[in-house]
């Protein structure tokens, strides 16, 4: 149910058989959102300073030390050296969303130009905002419309830029990766809600990217870039992640849904192999003596073995008088297991692969990186974050950005995702 007050902006179009109204109430959607318990900050794009250059500010609690103000910057510029300025006339305004006002990211032309809001670090270093640690949990909303892309929505989530490959040929500024917290617009799973954190800043797996990451089941729609005022209105989607440290699940969550997702056959993924053989690892390492395809050198703090204690469900798919193979489904993992009847009468385990892996939710049992100083940690950045690859990403409207110093559950999260009209 849509509420009414004497503030509502009433949108009204037709459909193919219908007419549907659609109440936008940006003050109530407001206080919805700063009445959730655990804000840390809330960009609108609607509060700015009152001053000076008027920088987009965010809601934060009233004993909060800084409302941490958005510069514009074009992350091309910084590390290559290369490209103008960023200014905020390269964010179009909506002048309407769930709160009043939308930024625009736009599909820019110019490969020397990537422009993103951002709060610098040296103004959000041990803040609240800065959530890091172990035993911290963290929730990033973000109110979108998606035109096109599937990269980053909004974190803290600098990539580094020391990768080597043809776009860094040139580069004038190398750093190692920074990442702590992100939500992006589906990644490998284009239109998730795709929750990203790390516990090193840098890669996972022995792979040069994060693997740490979720994917909703839910898939957000692309719009086209010339839709009208109708169109936009009903179009808003709610993106969400939240990691619960008391758990250890990273959970991505569209309009206030997750869904169930796994993953078959992570052996032959392009990215999630490298999951698949982190989980393998970790099992040689377990098992007497040196396995076959067991790397003695593979660190042992980028193992991936996810709970697995009583199974939730086991399907015989092959039997023999001394030997069985057996599929079996664990909170995170479904596995063939290849059992052996021993002298004794027992079966007994031979061999195991990794069949499926959960990707919603993802087990994470790490804490998030924690930076030393200011110099080793990235920015707080909105539209995109620094990398290496240069693409242009995520394109569309994003209408409200708010992080949360916990995990919210699914109640809050659908009353966040009925501030976009999503119920």
């Amino acid at each position: 149910m849509h509420r009414l007050t004497s503030t509502s902006v009433f949108i009204l179009f037709l459909g193919l058989n219908s007419l549907s109204v659609l109440a936008v109430e940006p003050e109530s959607n407001r206080q919805v959102v700063i009445g959730t318990p655990g804000l840390v900050a809330f960009w609108d794009f609607v509060k700015r300073e009152p001053e000076g250059d008027r920088r987009f500010t965010a809601h934060v609690p009233p004993d909060a030390t800084t409302d941490y103000p958005l510069d514009a910057g074009n992350y091309v510029r910084d590390y290559w050296g290369q490209g103008r300025r960023a200014n905020y006339a390269d964010f179009p305004l909506l002048n309407s969303g769930p709160f009043g006002q939308a930024i625009r990211i736009r599909d820019e032309s110019d490969a020397n130009f990537r422009p993103f809001l951002f709060v610098p670090r040296s103004r959000l270093h041990d803040t609240p905002l800065d959530i890091k640690g172990q035993g911290e949990s963290v929730t990033v909303v973000v109110w979108a419309v998606r035109e096109s892309g599937n990269h980053a929505l909004a974190g803290i989530w600098h990539e580094g830029t020391d990768l080597k490959q043809s776009t860094t040929a040139n580069i004038t500024k190398v750093e190692r990766g920074q990442r702590q917290f992100a939500l992006f617009a589906g990644l490998n799973k284009p239109g998730s809600a795709c929750g990203h954190v790390s516990e090193n800043g840098a890669s996972s797996f022995l792979n040069k990217y994060a693997l740490h990451k979720c994917n909703s089941l839910p898939l957000s729609p692309t719009v086209p870039a010339d839709a009208d005022e109708g169109k936009l209105a009903e179009s808003w989607q709610c993106f969400a992640m939240t990691f619960d440290s008391t758990k250890h699940e990273l959970t991505g969550w569209l309009n206030g849904v997750s869904g169930e997702r796994w993953l078959a056959s992570p052996k032959s993924n392009g990215l999630l192999s490298s999951a698949y053989n982190a989980y393998m690892q970790g099992h040689y390492h377990r098992t007497a003596g040196i396995q076959a395809g067991e790397d003695p050198d593979y660190p042992a703090s980028q193992y991936y073995n996810p709970p697995e204690l009583e199974p939730a469900e086991v399907e015989i798919v092959g039997e023999q008088e001394d030997q069985r193979t057996e599929l079996r489904r664990y909170q995170f993992t479904k596995i063939r297991v290849k059992l052996v009847k021993q002298p004794d009468g027992e079966f007994k385990e031979t061999e195991r692969d990794l069949v499926e892996l959960r990707l919603n939710p993802w087990w994470y049992p790490h804490g998030i990186y924690c930076p030393k100083d200011d110099g080793t940690g990235g920015p707080f950045t909105i539209g995109r974050v620094i990398h290496s690859a240069r693409s242009v990403g995520f394109t569309g409207w994003i209408g409200g950005v708010a992080v949360f110093d916990r995990a919210l559950s699914e109640g809050e999260l659908a009353d966040l995702a009925a501030c976009g009209g999503r119920n």
